[in-house]
């Protein structure tokens, strides 16, 4: 299997597509000026405690307070506290945790008001974005992801994945971490560290404890809502995450983050820094890999697989629904067992990676086909778990229940991924009346002149839906040949999966797009 990652860095925001074997994984988009990402750190004031939900709100900055449960503080909440007040005092005057006296761990069954006031300073981390009319969820227990490990400020435990099977292993991360890590700090230690050498642990740990400083640092400076420490870029997050043997390329449209990748690669794994690749094609680095055309055909309500079965896909407020339907596929074979258990395999399958790719959150509860047998019923739940491995988000499946429905519950930190798949009717617009569109030839050809005799362009290029592109320059006397020995100028045409059928752009020798009006 090969792992691709492509990345369209595009001026309010970066596109991050992680493609299996040339198949579209996952489907990231991260914003320029995104404050609010999963892991970042804040100084935050305490607005409001709210003893009835046993939380409070809390001003981080967003247009909306952020939410912070008393669950969410930590057993070690009153340790954190104390930091936190020292550093802002100018008591606390160091990083270290070495010779700092720890606080007795809070009670799990407590108030929120025997913890926090109204005004008050508290340092917090976001667990969850900011999703449709909510602030962002918090949390007081802090934590610094590494490639290797994560560090657990104000904690003794040691901690190792559990994808890590072998005991032997996990008893030796155990030991190395023991004897390296510092005094006042947990360490849980990721499915990445499995064989590597102390040598790799301790760079790792000490890169945790760098940023720590820098966290100590901005905090003796800090006024609330104040960021103290920004969680890495979703495309380095990602490959901090994935990057293993089986990764191939990363390809980058954008210098800059390039740039940034390249440092990032070379600090987690030296020597395969090459594999990031920059992208330099006139064609939108999205059109080039057929991504584009993946987006249109597994985003909307009703996605189709090759055998001819499709998904219905519906979302509502409280939950995600999905429906899986034979299609065609039902005419294939006599035996409807058999058909039914070939088609939930299928789909079962495709879910696995359209939850992945949607970042659908909550409850999803899928219907099945029904089938008669129970073997079948349990080698579907099976399979559904086996298909749901790869996925990083933490999620639990119930078994087929009597109705022949299994419930998924997945977790959800980040908006999910909603992208609209229908076009507006490209003759009326959406209106119901008919435009003059039928003279869009005329349209674009007055438009060009106005642009090569009145701007005087010397270079530029048409960029539209691919039926107009062949229109346009089909055949050997095509109207893009017409243009040359019109204007003598070469117009450059190219065509997009993403524009609408009658969409178009026209671009200078820079790239940058013509201003009509």
């Amino acid at each position: 299997m090969s792992v691709d990652l492509v990345i369209s860095s595009r001026s309010s925001e970066d596109v991050i597509a992680l493609l299996e074997d040339k198949r579209l994984i996952e489907l990231h988009k991260e914003k320029s000026n995104n404050n609010y990402s999963v892991g970042d750190i804040y100084l935050a004031r305490i607005k409001k405690v709210m003893p009835g939900l046993n939380a409070a709100f809390v001003d981080v900055g967003y247009s909306k307070d952020a939410f912070l449960h008393y669950l969410d503080l930590g057993p070690n909440f009153a340790s954190l506290n104390k930091y936190v007040q020292g550093v802002i005092s100018k008591k606390q005057r160091t990083a270290s945790l070495k010779n700092f006296k720890f606080e007795e761990e809070i009670d799990k069954g407590g108030k929120i008001a025997d913890q926090l006031q109204s005004n008050q300073y508290a340092l917090v981390q976001i667990a969850k974005e900011p999703i449709s009319t909510k602030g962002p969820r918090l949390s007081s227990e802090i934590s610094i992801a590494g490639r290797y490990m994560v560090l657990v400020p104000f904690s003794d435990r040691i901690s190792v994945s559990q994808k890590i099977r072998n005991y032997d292993e996990k008893e030796r991360l155990k030991r190395l971490i023991r004897s390296i890590r510092p005094e006042g700090f947990g360490v849980i230690v990721r499915t990445v560290a499995e064989n590597k050498k102390v040598a790799d642990l301790h760079s790792d740990l000490s890169d945790l404890m760098e940023k720590w400083e820098n966290c100590f640092k901005q905090l003796q400076k800090a006024k609330p809502p104040h960021r103290v420490l920004g969680e890495i870029s979703r495309s380095s997050a990602m490959l901090r995450d994935l990057l293993n043997k089986d990764f191939n390329k990363i390809y980058v449209d954008d210098s800059d983050t390039k740039k940034e990748l390249v440092t990032y690669v070379q600090s987690i794994a030296p020597g395969k820094e090459k594999m990031v690749k920059g992208y330099r094609r006139k064609i939108p680095i999205f059109e080039y890999f057929g991504i584009e055309k993946q987006i249109k055909s597994l985003f909307g309500k009703n996605v189709t697989m090759k055998s001819g079965a499709y998904l219905v896909i519906e979302h509502t407020e409280a939950m995600h629904v999905i429906d899986v339907n034979s299609g065609q596929r039902s005419r294939s074979k006599d035996d409807q067992e058999q058909n039914a258990m070939e088609v939930n395999l299928e789909s079962a399958e495709e879910i696995a990676r359209q939850l992945r790719l949607r970042d659908m959150g909550g409850i999803i509860v899928i219907d099945f086909i029904d089938m008669r047998e129970a073997s079948n019923r349990e080698q579907l739940y099976e399979k559904m778990k086996e298909f749901m491995r790869e996925d990083r988000a933490k999620h639990t499946i119930l078994p087929p229940s009597k109705f022949g429905l299994i419930q998924i519950t997945r977790q959800r930190v980040r908006p999910e991924m909603d992208i609209k798949t229908s076009e507006k009717c490209p003759c009326c617009n959406g209106t119901g009346e008919t435009q003059a569109t039928v003279l869009l030839i005329d349209e674009i050809q007055n438009n060009l002149r106005y642009i090569l005799q009145q701007q005087n362009q010397k270079k530029v290029s048409l960029v539209t839906h691919p039926f107009i592109e062949a229109y346009l320059t089909k055949g050997f006397y095509s109207i893009q040949r017409k243009w040359f020995i019109k204007y003598k100028k070469w117009v450059n045409i190219r065509p997009s999966d993403a524009y609408q059928f009658l969409e178009y752009r026209f671009f200078d020798a820079q790239g940058e797009e013509i201003n009509l009006k």
